[in-house]
């Protein structure tokens, strides 16, 4: 595939990325149900009904992405009185995308295929409050091996998820709690060029969510991605779609005040339910922590009445049951409180809470889905 080839229009869903787009609306829509069938395929009429397009548009499309790689036959159906149907299904290590996890300690990146699996992994020490040069030298450092280890895979392009605040259409960092030396700085575009890959950039829990998102109906499912590591925030999909606000403000959750007098946090505020969690857990305080990290969810879903809350970040990934009944108990007194009731039930039925799914890996590989899932229609 050339380069004219995969250049094409805007990149759909984030107008200040700097990504190709594999030619427009209706490509991504075959693409994205070629990807959601996997392995088992799907046949060109049963893509012509799902899309809405006409059987011969659909051959177009799914001719040409054969022609370039992207997608291939896998079967036929069994006949139900016609010609048996020929199934194509997606070639998974046609193309790759990067996914750049920037903590403030540490560096993740992955190789991800078109199906979001991951097919090389590297972590590298980092001081993301050093200031750029540092953190742009460890990133091409890391994905140039990323690159070589997988044999030099065609790469669309790299996802960038670091601290926030920051404006995800321009690229540009904020004021960084505890890093300002950012605020300001265009590290998408830096990147860019230091990468020599279009870049996508967002907030860390923003990533994760959308990466957590995938399979999700459009429309359909709603849930908060708490991330206690270094700090605290939250990732919002509403109705199955990633929320980020008209400014990338959207998910600042570990900046509601809850306690007027606590103790001062990062950002200049005091009584934060992040300084609460963080203080808590750096006294051993594992309860405290979580029942904080709990009202927290309890507030959240009580503001945008979401379907589930799943919790992830290095700091509940090394103790989670203590933050899985921590906050489940709290949405458990809210539900009572509220007298919330399953379907059918008449009893108190919780937000349910669960860890999310990819494990420290989750920012990372959420990563990667600011390149790929604009692909696939998503």
């Amino acid at each position: 595939m050339s380069s004219n080839d995969i250049t094409h229009g805007g990149f759909t869903g984030n107008p200040g990325a700097n990504l190709p787009a594999l030619r427009g609306h209706n490509t991504a829509l075959v693409l994205g149900l070629l990807r959601a069938a996997g392995e088992e395929g799907v046949s060109r009429l049963e893509l012509a009904a799902q899309t809405g397009l006409t059987p011969q548009a659909v051959s177009k499309i799914t001719a040409r992405l054969r022609a370039e790689g992207l997608a291939a036959e896998a079967g036929r159906r069994a006949s139900t009185g016609g010609k048996p149907a020929t199934v194509l299904r997606l070639v998974p290590g046609a193309r790759h995308a990067v996914g750049l996890h920037l903590d403030r300690d540490e560096l993740t990146a992955v190789l991800a295929d078109l199906a979001g699996d991951a097919v090389a992994v590297r972590r590298a020490p980092l001081a993301f409050e050093a200031g750029a040069e540092q953190v742009l030298a460890t990133a091409a450092r890391e994905v140039a091996a990323l690159r070589a280890a997988a044999g030099g895979p065609l790469v669309l392009g790299a996802g960038v998820a670091c601290p926030g605040p920051l404006d995800h259409t321009t690229g540009v960092l904020h004021r960084v709690t505890g890093a300002p030396r950012w605020d300001g700085f265009p590290l998408r575009d830096a990147l860019a060029e230091r990468l020599g890959l279009p870049v996508a950039l967002d907030k860390d829990t923003n990533a994760a969510a959308l990466g957590l998102a995938q399979g999700i109906r459009a429309g359909a499912g709603s849930f908060g991605y708490l991330h206690l590591g270094t700090g605290l925030g939250a990732g919002l999909v509403l109705g199955g779609s990633l929320y980020r606000g008209p400014r990338t403000g959207a998910g600042e959750f570990g900046h509601q005040v809850v306690q007027l007098d606590g103790p001062l946090c990062g950002c200049g505020q005091r009584g934060c339910i992040e300084a609460l969690c963080l203080a808590a857990v750096a006294r051993g305080d594992l309860p405290g922590a979580a029942h904080a990290l709990g009202v927290g969810a309890a507030n959240l879903v009580e503001l945008l009445d979401i379907d589930r809350v799943l919790l992830g970040g290095r700091t509940v990934l090394e103790n989670p049951d203590a933050f899985l009944t921590g906050v489940a108990q709290a949405l458990a007194t809210q539900a009572r409180l509220r007298g919330r009731t399953g379907p059918g039930t008449g009893l108190a039925a919780a937000v349910p809470v669960a860890l999310a799914r990819g494990g420290a890996r989750a920012v990372a590989d959420g990563a990667a889905e600011l390149v790929l899932a604009p692909l696939f229609g998503a």
